[in-house]
């Protein structure tokens, strides 16, 4: 009976412990395995590289794994994945591992993202990704900092205004291009002092700044994307109006000021967003292009898993636990 009892202990360890390919036709790995987290920053690199609008993305947490067998070689890891907001335009030349992770009391803004990335000869490539993102609640934000700006409507007037009156000081100053505005990026209404808190992209034209008289004739020119530094002061008169703040004082410690990233004409026009939105969501603003195909010349759809119970061990422990999600790499949402 003894004997009976052990082995009933043993199949249901090697149950708890391991996943292989079996009748389920794919093993879970441990969300934190070294390689699942390759196939992951595979997947984030693939984002950003065909992000057309907003901010580059950084892992934060992986959610679910599955590992398929891929014929006739390789594997196909299936995974979802956390990402957070960085404050590094996606035209930014900068590597994502200078790109600072934009924190709750900005109004952080998460991406959640599924992917099929393909393991082949060591290297990984994405075959699917399809995202989303969503900003923080107001009220996680205001449970941090009460006083901090929430994200404003991007073509609220007042932000619009702000962006338009900036470029147009920086234009005034500029001895090279004209530049226009690509997108708004990124905006927050400041109550006290009032102030509107704004970032744009904008890309130099085939005119000359000093010797612009209509705006409508310039066109765009696509050259390598480049940082301008803010102005240094933020009140700037134009001879029609006082221009709002730029960069608030009142904005929490550790809030990037006020910025233009200067890019190429690559980003194309938004694929239905809504016209109120207040970020660029990644359901319109990342592109999903594939950069890899099946070599079968098949797209990857995962076989239904069958329901299987081991011999032995039915019911003995109810279901398995696995360990999945991972480890949270920055903050929660």
């Amino acid at each position: 009976m003894k004997s009976i009892f052990l082995l009933l202990c043993l199949a249901h360890l090697w149950g708890c412990h391991s996943a292989p390919h079996g009748p389920l036709g794919y093993r879970e790995p441990n969300c934190d395995d070294p390689e699942t987290e390759q196939a992951a920053l595979a997947a984030v690199d693939h984002i950003n590289r065909f992000l057309l609008q907003g901010y580059k993305q950084i892992l934060n947490q992986i959610d679910k794994v599955k590992v398929w067998s891929r014929r006739p070689v390789g594997e196909v890891y299936e995974l979802e994945i956390d990402t957070l907001e960085t404050t590094c335009h996606a035209l930014d030349p900068t590597p994502l591992a200078n790109c600072s992770v934009r924190q709750v009391a900005q109004h952080a803004v998460e991406g959640d993202c599924k992917v099929h990335v393909l393991k082949l000869d060591g290297k990984f490539s994405v075959m699917f990704a399809k995202c989303d993102s969503t900003p923080d609640s107001a009220e996680d934000v205001r449970k941090v900092c009460p006083i901090c700006p929430l994200l404003a409507q991007l073509n609220d007037t007042r932000v619009v205004h702000a962006a338009e009156a900036a470029l147009a000081a920086f234009n005034a100053q500029n001895n090279g291009s004209y530049y226009q505005i690509l997108e708004i990026s990124r905006a927050q209404l400041v109550p006290l002092p009032v102030s509107t808190y704004v970032e744009f992209a904008v890309a130099a034209t085939d005119c000359v700044a000093k010797e612009v008289t209509d705006p409508a004739k310039c066109n765009l020119l696509a050259e390598k994307p480049v940082v301008i530094q803010p102005q240094p002061d933020a009140n700037v008169a134009t001879p029609d109006a006082v221009v709002e703040q730029a960069t608030p004082a009142s904005l929490p410690a550790g809030q990037p000021e006020a910025s233009l990233v200067v890019g190429p004409m690559v980003v194309s026009p938004p694929r239905g967003p809504p016209s109120h939105r207040v970020h660029y969501d990644l359901r319109y603003a990342f592109s999903g292009v594939a950069s890899v195909e099946s070599a079968s010349g098949e797209a990857f759809h995962p076989e239904k898993p069958h329901k299987v119970t081991q011999p032995g061990v039915a019911g003995a422990a109810g279901p398995l636990v696995r360990p999945c999600p991972g480890r949270i790499r920055h903050f929660k949402i």
